[in-house]
């Protein structure tokens, strides 16, 4: 043996992200809670028609009626129980939240990949256009996009998509921006790394974290979103249950019946809480400037 092996302890693998995540999830509440809260909506969603014992069409009698055993968080205005149009609410929320954030991610990405990378005049026209949306309130944008397209859940989650994009494409751009000036970057671009291959082995990957972030944020305002166009009659259309929709209708007995407005409201805020709580952990695990601040 011309050379002595030493035995050395093997490297220490890698954690997966979702490893991290977890055991980041152990030390904070806020965020074991929050994700906790969002599983159990999602289950809620998968096993609507087990959970909620009446029918969200059905109507009965008892119209307004109070919380009571038989239904238990009463009846709307046509005798609906508001519990099983809570809990079938959930899917189409959810639904709408992911879509409108996947519509953003499809138009956004690409585009603020685009400008980041090759820069010149394509940086120029596309951050002018960005700058153009986003000096539209959101809702309002949102609104006329609704118009164009057609009322309808789809139709207005796809409005709002086209809103966050702007947002995202600009967010991708500054990060494209700062992958592209490392040296590895500049060693593979040496070494014949095409700009298709480049952008996705080297500039995604390592510019995406901030994005992760903003997305889950983005899944609150989708929420809100959501049930700001239900709630004008854009979104979900009657009789299909959601939570916006559900509170447009208890908006006209708020006088006479206001706990229609506290299963629905409670609901949104819940959840918008939740994302907004996971997203502001998610920055935390992947800032490690602000995980050693905290």
């Amino acid at each position: 043996m011309s050379e002595r092996t030493i035995d050395r302890p093997p490297p220490a693998p890698r954690r997966g992200a979702l490893v991290r995540f977890f055991a980041y999830l152990r030390t904070d509440l806020r965020a074991a809670l929050a994700f906790t809260y969002l599983i159990l909506l999602v289950l809620l969603s998968l096993f609507a028609a087990v959970v909620a014992v009446h029918s969200p069409l059905a109507q009965t009698p008892d119209i307004l009626s109070p919380p009571s055993a038989v239904h238990w968080l009463g009846t709307d205005d046509l005798g609906r129980d508001v519990f099983a149009r809570l809990i079938h609410g959930a899917p189409m929320t959810l639904y709408a939240s992911f879509l409108a954030v996947c519509v953003g991610l499809m138009i956004g990405l690409p585009t603020g990949l685009a400008a980041g990378y090759f820069g010149g005049w394509l940086d120029t026209v596309i951050s002018r256009v960005i700058d153009t949306l986003l000096s539209f309130p959101s809702i309002v944008l949102a609104i006329a996009v609704t118009g164009a397209l057609g009322i309808g859940l789809t139709n207005s989650m796809i409005a709002v998509g086209i809103v966050f994009s702007p947002n995202i494409a600009r967010l991708i751009r500054i990060q494209t921006i700062i992958v592209k000036g490392e040296l590895y970057v500049d060693a593979a671009r040496t070494f014949g790394m095409g700009p298709a291959r480049l952008i996705v082995v080297h500039i995604v990957p390592n510019a995406i974290q901030p994005v992760i972030v903003q997305v889950t944020l983005l899944l609150a305002t989708a929420l809100l979103s959501e049930a700001s166009l239900s709630f004008l009659g854009l979104g979900v259309q009657p009789p299909q249950p959601s939570w916006g929709q559900m509170l447009a209708r208890a908006y006209g007995y708020m006088e006479i019946a206001p706990e229609q407005m506290y299963a629905p409201g409670f609901a949104i805020l819940c959840t918008a809480l939740a994302f907004n709580a996971l997203g502001e952990s998610l920055r935390t695990l992947l800032d490690p400037t602000r995980r050693r601040s905290s």
